[in-house]
């Protein structure tokens, strides 16, 4: 009865191991963002940095609205939300219209410019959601909004929002 015990106990301790090292992959560090609906479809949310222990950015996408089998793209524009023609800095992985999220590892931007969690919080970008990555629907931005130190200027998303570049 005693090895059962101990054994029970061995196992709940590398389990209790295992959970906060993954915990301890963050600093603790984090800045959420809102995404207003964008468009006539009733899409909003939130985006959240969460910097890593390497100073690398864990990008986390929550969105209310969204169902079906759909990969809506995210992408991260320099300049506030209503320029138009932004540049497009960072694609981040598609947000799943079943669960509403995107989690992506952020590490650098497409031009291969490496940028860290503090960095990334001080840049003046914005984030949009598309319906789609081709076609007409490509410039329909279903949710977005500014972040960074566009964000905490006070800039209202709400005054307009610009369409992406076209490639």
């Amino acid at each position: 009865m005693k090895s059962w015990i101990g054994a029970l106990a061995i196992i709940l301790a590398l389990y209790g191991c295992e959970e906060s090292q993954s915990v301890s992959d963050f600093t603790g560090n984090e800045t959420t963002y809102a995404l207003q609906q964008t468009s006539d479809f009733a899409v909003s949310g939130t985006v959240t940095f969460k910097e890593k222990r390497d100073g690398s950015t864990m990008i986390l996408v929550d969105l209310q609205g969204t169902d079906g089998d759909v990969k809506l793209p995210v992408h991260l524009h320099m300049g506030d939300i209503s320029e138009p023609d932004a540049e497009v800095a960072a694609l981040l992985n598609p947000v799943l219209g079943k669960t509403g999220r995107s989690e992506t590892h952020f590490i650098q931007l497409a031009n291969d410019t490496k940028l860290n969690y503090t960095d990334l919080i001080e840049l003046e970008a914005s984030i949009k959601i598309h319906l789609s990555d081709v076609g007409p629907e490509r410039d329909i931005v279903l949710a977005g909004g500014n972040i960074g130190a566009i964000a905490s200027k006070g800039v209202n998303a709400r005054v307009g929002i610009g369409v992406c570049q076209s490639e």
